[in-house]
């Protein structure tokens, strides 16, 4: 059975395509008239507006058959050359069809009156002359409309399907991305809170606080695709945390975070791979470590990020030739489905050691979206 909402739809656009033929009658009804303005007995208006109106209404009747035709015989993926004949044939007998209805109905409503026309045959052989191949025509148009039609709706649905294929592949990049940092980034802290739990109690207490802290913060945002800069970076700091704990004096951070950006929007962990890229191919390899420095700014409507360090910089200063991981990758790609053209990502050397990487996106306030709750 067929659902309300289904049956209002329906009924609306059959109530749409019964006003498309009313003013089909009406236009017709309009030329009809004003060539009748010379004529020497003129015909009233409303006489030439009920022929004109019964035959778009027999048209109207006739809707759902060329409908029908046109959506079981289209001109698409190469039908083309059997649809043809089919609607060639189709467009002879609907268009027939059509003059038969006339033929009854409207001398009965006065038309061809003049004639004194004394059986049904004369009357039909009369509109077959006049109206048969502008019926032919009627058909054709109606039939063109309703593949134009077809092909649009065809057109929104792959579009929406390659939309929600594109945010179901984001969404996996960004559960992909996630996932790299769990093994990884647990297998060297647990290692480093093991080397502390006889040697320092109270600082591997702490380590595993913020581990905890941090998973939870990562798992409880696994399907967001967006989040205030303020939730990322507090985030970041509980990673920041239990790296500087593992690097001891060997890490330095620094933030300068203008204070109207903290509300801004920014895809969900999307700084915390361009720290941990810095870490590990910047300072992890010095010996006596470095400085990491973290930066959001806004200006002309976009929001500026950068990530900068001072290790062991770029090969050759050539950003081309740093091989990027699964962090990078998903980050360029993740980036150019949320912003398209509108957003810069660069990797570019800083001084003559370290790495800059800039992000500028389009700035919006971040909003948020309820969510269902399931049992």
């Amino acid at each position: 059975m067929a659902s309300p909402v289904s049956s209002r739809r329906r009924a609306t656009k059959w109530l749409l395509i019964f006003g498309v033929w009313t003013l089909f009658g009406l236009f017709f009804a309009s030329q009809f008239a004003l060539q009748n303005q010379l004529s020497e007995n003129p015909i009233s208006f409303w006489r030439i507006l009920s022929w004109q109106l019964s035959s778009g209404y027999a048209w109207f009747l006739a809707s759902p058959l060329i409908f029908w035709l046109s959506k079981k015989y289209a001109f698409d993926d190469g039908k083309w050359k059997a649809s043809v004949p089919i609607h060639v044939v189709a467009s002879v007998v609907v268009a027939l069809g059509i003059l038969c209805v006339d033929a009854y109905v409207l001398p009965k409503l006065g038309y061809l009156a003049r004639f004194n026309l004394n059986s049904y045959w004369e009357t039909y052989k009369i509109l077959f002359f006049v109206n048969f191949h502008f019926s032919i025509a009627i058909y054709w148009g109606t039939v063109a409309i309703h593949q134009a039609i077809l092909n649009y709706r065809k057109y929104r649905e792959r579009e929406l399907q390659t939309s929600q294929l594109e945010a179901r592949l984001a969404q996996s990049r960004l559960q992909v991305l996630k996932m790299q940092l769990h093994p990884h980034f647990l297998f060297n802290t647990l290692n480093a809170i093991s080397e502390l739990v006889h040697r320092d109690p109270d600082i591997a207490d702490k380590m595993l606080t913020d581990l905890s802290d941090l998973l939870r913060m990562s798992f409880e945002n696994l399907e967001v695709q967006e989040i205030p800069l303020k939730q990322e970076l507090e985030f970041l700091r509980k990673y920041l945390e239990i790296e500087q704990t593992r690097f001891h004096d060997r890490l330095e951070v620094k933030m300068d975070i203008a204070t109207d950006t903290l509300d801004a929007s920014v895809p969900n962990m999307i700084l915390q791979p361009l720290v941990e890229n810095a870490i590990k191919h910047g300072i992890s390899p010095k010996a006596e470590g470095g400085h990491i420095n973290i930066g959001a700014s806004r200006n002309d409507g976009h929001l500026h990020l950068s990530v900068s360090d001072d290790g062991v910089g770029m090969p050759s200063n050539d950003a081309k030739l740093i091989a990027e991981g699964v962090g990078l990758s998903n980050t360029r790609r993740r980036l150019k489905h949320l912003y398209g053209e509108g957003h810069k990502f660069q990797l570019t050397p800083e001084g003559d050691h370290g790495v800059n990487v800039v992000l500028d996106i389009p700035y919006k306030q971040y909003k948020e979206v309820p969510r269902t709750i399931e049992d």
